[in-house]
């Protein structure tokens, strides 16, 4: 390869990626979620509860340690004493280890619950970012064909006024509202880039990094009406809770009963046996430590564990109805909105395509007012706009259905 071959494709691709820059990050509605699993902070946080829940299981169901016991004492003349030496050790009579353990166990499964739940809650606010940046690019396009069309109708009218064969006021109203339209099209664009800056912090981005959102706004297309709050995280945190509050209830009715203690001690004493003189003896023995439940039986945790777990039930019955019901509302605002949008696409714009067609032919012949086109083109586009901003609303609910439903 020449030299001249090799400058141009290093010109070439300069042009397309240029030297330094890094690549844009590109997301879609169906890959918006390995981004955010794989890059948010606030998820990377977020998963760091279940490394304290694996603490705190590791922390528990542990016996306290020993304890070694001295004594030392001794007459005023120092010359009868005794030392002791002695190791002791507390041990349960119930089986509070064990469940301190299945409560932790189940505590840190309700933590990788939570952990998806945060990581539910991002998408979801992140695809309807999408859905937004998508419908406003489709609208920006739909502006752009409509400031097209409306620029040739301007020049055949500037033309038509400069023969003489039309109204100079008919083509500066035509240039007027081709050029809204231009207008129109830069505000979508400084909203598009207003909801790109909202999506960057949810995709984990750094300053300056480029970001591409791909993809377009499929058919409006209803979803099942199956609604299973079994799936969703925070229904299975919450269960988990239940589950938890139960086995707390067991186990401060296992603290009603205090540890036992036993020790072992050795020993040496020296007394005086007069008038034998001075003796030395040793001895070992046993110690046990049994506490008495006269005055606390624990009687307040045992009452408030079982407060806990009542209340935690009811709260996951209620959460699971509450999921239910936000499918099922997310799932008949997709149906309104798929209604209009068969409306518009099988009635209103076939009749405002054809209305509009009639009022340019009726003007081009001198049969109609330049206020009739732009009328027929005025309705046409908002007919338009009307189906775009229901296909966005459509998605949404779409999203905040998949999301309810806890679907990837």
């Amino acid at each position: 390869m020449s030299k001249l071959s090799i400058l141009a494709v290093l010109a070439l691709a300069s042009m397309v990626h240029p030297l330094g820059a890094e690549p844009a990050v590109v997301v879609t509605l169906t890959s918006i979620g390995d981004r955010i699993r794989a890059q948010n902070p606030d998820l990377a946080a977020a998963r760091l509860r279940i490394q304290e829940a694996l603490g705190r299981m590791s922390q528990s169901g542990r016996l306290a340690n020993p304890e070694i016991e001295t004594a030392i004492d001794h007459n005023p003349r120092f010359r009868e004493g005794k030392i002791e030496i002695g190791v002791s050790q507390r041990f349960p009579i119930t089986d509070r280890l064990r469940l301190e353990k299945n409560v932790t166990f189940t505590e840190v499964k309700a933590s990788e619950a939570e952990v998806r739940e945060v990581e539910r809650q991002l998408t979801g606010q992140a695809r309807e970012a999408v859905v937004k940046i998508l419908a406003s690019r489709q609208r920006r396009t739909l502006l752009r064909e409509q400031s097209d069309v409306s620029k040739q109708f301007a020049d055949f009218l500037s033309e038509a006024a400069g023969k003489g064969e039309g109204s100079a006021l008919d083509a500066g109203q035509a240039k007027l509202e081709a050029t809204s339209l231009s207008t129109e099209i830069r505000q979508l664009d400084a909203t598009e880039m207003a909801l790109v800056g909202e999506l960057k912090p949810l995709l984990g981005m750094r300053p300056g990094e480029g970001l591409s959102v791909g993809g377009t706004l499929p058919d409006a297309k209803l979803p099942g009406t199956a609604a299973d709050p079994s799936q969703r995280p925070d229904f299975q945190a919450a269960k988990l809770g239940a589950l938890a509050a139960a086995q707390g209830v067991e186990l401060e009715q296992a603290k009603r009963y205090d540890d036992v203690e036993g020790g072992i001690f050795a020993g040496v004493e020296r007394s005086e046996d007069a008038p034998a003189g001075y003796e030395n003896e040793a001895m070992v023995g046993l110690r046990f430590k049994i506490a008495l439940p006269f005055w606390n039986k624990n009687e307040g945790a045992i009452q408030e564990a079982q407060a806990k777990k009542v209340r935690k039930e009811k709260e996951a019955i209620a959460l699971g109805r509450g999921i239910r019901l936000e499918a099922e509302a997310a799932r008949a605002e997709m149906q309104e909105w798929a209604k209009m949008i068969a409306e518009i696409n099988d009635t209103l714009l076939p009749l405002a395509d054809e209305q509009s067609k009639l009022a340019e032919d009726a003007y081009r012949n001198a049969q109609g007012e330049i206020q009739s086109v732009l009328r027929s083109r005025e309705k046409r586009l908002q007919l338009s706009a009307s189906r775009l901003d229901a296909l966005r609303e459509f998605h949404l609910a779409r999203v905040r259905h998949e999301t309810a439903l806890a679907k990837p």
